[in-house]
């Protein structure tokens, strides 16, 4: 769907919020400003036009989204701008997304040049820095301070797998040069680039090491043309530190893809590298089997030594072990973690059941009890194990806050949340976003609630629910889960039989219930459907009239979503975990994550591959239960709905099934 397509057919609704703004905050003038010279001003600072942008400028000086040109003005010519002129508006708009960048852009003009009195000014930013803007930041002490301290603070940042901005290249070559980046500090990060898939940058260091560690481009192609052939016939040069690390790299491409076959052809030379370089390949192994969910991965992960995994990889051992149902090595995994990993909910309730599996019963429900007031996926589960499953979500839900009517409109008359609402009007959502973000951070609980429930007047609803969610005791689950268009999904769940409870779980994780949203893959509207996909269900459902403009109706979206979800949930076992991967990752994915032997719901959701995937299916769940109590419906346990996933069924016909 073109996203200017589904801006006009949205005309009508976002009129509607408008009026709903207007009621609240907006000056009479505001009629009067020109929204189609702002959207000019904007199309002429993305193609770089400085004379048109600076010739609309004057019609916008009173325009609530002035701060916006005067920003693009400034950006546009900011490797020339006036110290003054950029510091006047830092002055006039403080603690907004823009004087924000602008600061950042300002810097980065200033470090590229080496304006280190004018850098100084400025530095360093309130609100953070990314990694270009560090690099100037370690320049500019390396000047100011002399000798080579600052660098020390650069070494840091060398050890990434991602390439770093050209700012870094200097500092990192004064610490090749005196000595303090050492040959296997440079390897050490052509391992990382290798383990993140940046073969550009594991190239461009190997190449550049001496001639004991260095892999030639030449090397690293006959490799890649065949991994699993390289790895099988073991033709590297065994006895270099360049040979070694070629292997290493043999490895890591061809477990990516099939792990069992790696390891096979792996065993046979491992032995032939040094104990460290060997314990790191198992590692890689088992850590690949874990998340193509081979049953061996629990087995293999013995083979490599804890100290050398990796954050990721010690959760895929825990993961492994889960699969394995492996109640002992789940414990010892998760209390291999760190402090910080073992207090994600997710291995504080697999502790819990480890502990509860292997006889700890009282240290289990300690752990559940901690978790129990949350409506995570995991704080449901261990209500349920507790025994308290619906008196909890009663518990959670009871005596909502209620804002003040008067505070209400004092806030819509405030100028940045007036940014909001016009940038949302103009279809411009990231910049709405930002803008928001700005307003409701660090406020407490009273205010944000206050804010949510002001952004679900105006029909922001994916801002209510988000500044809803932020609240720290005070909660107003209503407004968590607004459950708007409730006619056209009630119509949608009777007539396609499926739960309304899970639509609405499904809506609400997929778009917020934003009706025009395009995601950057082209998916539409409240239950982001892509394009072919609706054409698919158009034919399923004989609707001879379809059109693609169609899709962005939320009537029409509702019920086709409904129509995807159910046909796929009537082909996996109507088991909604595995429905809800499906609508995210594909069915085809769905199925072939399942099990060789059949396993208990929650740990099939913990053991999806994909990280996106197994965070949605939870969300999804736990939106289903906060829904299902606000409607009403009897109360079914969590634990029920996950239910227990069979091993697969065959996967192709289901394929030749699919849109």
């Amino acid at each position: 769907m073109n996203p200017g397509i589904a801006l006009r057919l949205c005309t009508q609704k976002r009129l509607a919020r408008l009026a709903l703004w207007l009621a609240f905050a907006v000056a009479p003038w505001a009629f009067a400003q020109s929204d189609s010279d702002f959207l000019a001003a904007k199309d002429a600072y993305e193609h770089g036009d400085r004379r048109r942008l600076d010739l609309v400028a004057p019609k916008l000086a009173n325009h609530v989204l002035a701060p916006y040109v005067e920003y693009w003005q400034l950006r546009l010519g900011i490797d020339t701008a006036d110290a003054d002129a950029v510091r006047a508006f830092l002055t006039r708009y403080p603690n907004t997304p823009l004087a924000d960048r602008l600061r950042v852009d300002w810097l980065k003009a200033l470090g590229k040049r080496g304006d280190w009195a004018r850098f100084a000014f400025d530095y360093p930013p309130a609100t953070g820095e990314d990694v270009e803007l560090t690099c100037y930041g370690i320049q500019f002490r390396r000047s100011r301070d002399g000798g080579e301290s600052a660098l020390i603070a650069a070494k840091a940042l060398w050890f990434s797998g991602a390439t770093t901005p050209e700012a870094c290249d200097p500092l990192f070559a004064a610490l090749v040069a005196n000595g303090q980046l050492t040959v296997d500090d440079r390897r050490a990060r052509a391992r990382l680039a290798v383990e993140a898939g940046n073969l550009r940058l594991a190239e461009a260091i190997s190449a550049d090491l001496p001639p004991d560690a260095r892999i030639t481009l030449r090397e690293f192609a006959a490799v890649e043309r065949d991994p699993l052939r390289a790895l099988t016939k073991g033709e590297f040069a065994w006895k270099t530190r360049g040979g070694q690390d070629l292997a290493l790299y043999a490895l890591e491409r061809a477990a990516r893809k099939d792990a069992a076959q790696a390891r096979a052809a792996w065993i046979k030379w491992r032995d032939r590298l040094p104990a460290a370089d060997r314990q790191y390949g198992n590692g890689r192994v088992a850590y690949y089997a874990a998340r193509q969910l081979l049953p061996e991965a629990d087995t293999w992960y013995r083979e490599a030594a804890p100290a050398q995994l990796t954050p990721e990889q010690k959760a895929w051992r825990v993961r492994a072990a889960l699969r394995a149902q492996s109640w002992p090595a789940v414990l010892a995994a998760i209390d291999d973690l760190s402090d910080a990993d073992r207090q994600e909910s997710a291995w504080r309730y697999w502790r819990a059941r480890a502990l509860a599996s292997t006889g700890a019963t009282a240290e289990a429900q300690a752990v559940y009890e901690t978790m129990a007031t949350d409506a995570s996926f995991y704080g449901l589960l261990a209500a349920e194990a507790l025994g308290r499953g619906a008196t909890q979500l009663e518990t959670l839900t009871a005596n909502p806050a209620q804002p003040n009517a008067d505070l209400l409109a004092a806030f819509g008359r405030r100028p940045e949340v007036q940014r909001v609402v016009k940038l949302a009007e103009l279809d411009l959502r990231p910049e709405s976003l930002r803008e928001w973000i700005y307003i409701v951070r660090g406020l407490d609980d009273d205010a944000l609630l206050l804010a949510a429930e002001y952004a679900r007047r105006v029909e922001l609803y994916d801002r209510a629910i988000n500044t809803a969610e932020r609240t720290a005791t005070r909660h107003n689950y209503g407004l968590r889960y607004l459950a708007p268009f409730r006619e056209q999904f009630a119509a949608a769940a009777r007539d396609q039989g499926v739960d309304e409870e899970l639509l609405y779980g499904i809506a609400r994780q997929e778009s917020r219930f934003v009706p025009d949203i395009v995601s950057s893959a082209g998916a539409v509207g409240v239950m982001q459907l892509m394009p072919h996909t609706a054409r698919w269900v158009a034919k399923q459902l004989a609707q001879s009239d379809y059109t693609p403009a169609m899709i962005i109706n939320v009537d029409t979206n509702a019920r086709f979503g409904a129509f995807y979800f159910k046909y796929w949930q009537d082909r996996l076992e109507r088991l909604p975990a595995l429905a809800a991967a499906a609508y995210n990752a594909g069915p085809v994915r769905a199925q072939q994550w399942r099990p060789a032997a059949p396993v208990e719901g929650a740990i099939w959701v913990e053991t999806i591959p994909f990280n996106e995937t197994r965070d949605y299916v939870k969300k999804v769940l736990a939106n289903t239960m906060l829904y299902a109590h606000a409607f009403g419906h009897p109360y079914v346990p969590l634990s029920d709905r996950l239910g227990v996933v069979p091993p697969r069924t065959t996967c192709c016909a289901m394929a030749a099934q699919s849109p």
